[in-house]
């Protein structure tokens, strides 16, 4: 069984934006984007590194991609919810254009980029459909003309995804088994509906072989500070449903979120890294590193 849970960012970072991995990365993508968009082969634009992540430079664990044609890919796992996530995801997007423009190239050089965003919760209202893809429509024909192509958003709900092995048809299936259900998978008796695809068989077999002491030490941190923070919020809720105010939920999260900060703080965890776990502004940090006399 997989102890190592992928759906955890750092872990999800590792796997996914490796060098030695980058087979794995082209299947995800190849099980999320259309027929017309699959890729043969990627150059990793931020690969994982631990030394980055010590220095702070990898406090946002998504994974940036160009593949062989020009297209650019931004991927992200998100575990914890965030009911903002449709802007974040359209910043994240956008930055990735202008990083492109950043090279010195002029506006009509500019490639579709194309944003994946697996999400650990629900999100989208009014649909059960795991995966969701957003692009730039002509609103008084309903259609899309190729105009404003370079623009595509992709969501995949895990929590949606609800097939049984024995459902499992299509590769984002396979994928979505794999992410939501490593815990449950034995590298020596993969069922015959995941064992067909070489990347998911090779996604099992390395999940629980990729950190050394120091990297489990970081993921288990990072599966601590997830934890605190999902009880804290739930603590919040509940506080805030006890006094009937929607000011005792709020200044219940926002005390929960400053403790959780302090905790991280005091374990050395860089401020960026603070600020995409809790949702405090990094200013608001800064202040708690002060108040309290912390150090770097």
């Amino acid at each position: 069984m997989c102890k190592i849970n992928p759906r955890v960012d750092f872990a999800f970072k590792k796997l996914f934006g490796s060098e030695e991995n980058k087979d794995l990365l082209i299947s995800l993508i190849n099980a999320i984007v259309s027929e017309q968009e699959q890729v043969v082969e990627v150059e990793l634009k931020n690969p994982y590194n631990l030394a980055d992540y010590r220095a702070g430079k990898m406090s946002i664990l998504d994974i940036k991609a160009k593949s062989e044609s020009g297209r650019w890919f931004n991927v992200e796992m998100q575990i914890s919810e965030d009911y903002n996530f449709d802007k974040r995801a359209i910043y994240y997007w956008a930055k990735l254009v202008t990083e492109q423009l950043s090279e010195g190239k002029m506006y009509k050089e500019l490639k579709k980029t194309i944003s994946i965003n697996i999400l650990d919760f629900n999100f989208i209202p009014n649909t059960q459909e795991v995966h969701n893809c957003y692009k730039i429509i002509n609103t008084a024909t309903g259609k899309d003309d190729k105009l404003h192509d370079i623009f595509e958003l992709h969501y995949v709900e895990l929590k949606k995804f609800t097939k049984q092995t024995n459902q499992v048809t299509s590769a984002l299936d396979r994928w979505s088994t794999f992410l939501t259900r490593a815990h449950e998978l034995d590298k020596y008796h993969i069922a015959d509906e995941l064992a067909s695809d070489v990347a998911i068989v090779k996604a099992i077999a390395a999940v629980d072989r990729m950190f050394d002491e120091e990297e489990r030490l970081v993921y288990e941190t990072r599966m601590q500070s997830l934890a605190d923070v999902e009880s804290k919020i739930a603590s919040a809720e509940e506080k805030g449903r006890e006094e009937g105010l929607e000011q005792g939920f709020e200044q219940g999260i926002d005390k929960a979120s400053k403790t959780i900060a302090l905790n991280m703080l005091t374990k050395g965890i860089d401020v960026a890294t603070i600020a995409e776990v809790t949702g405090l502004a990094e200013s608001v940090i800064q202040k708690l590193m002060i108040n309290k006399n912390i150090r770097f």
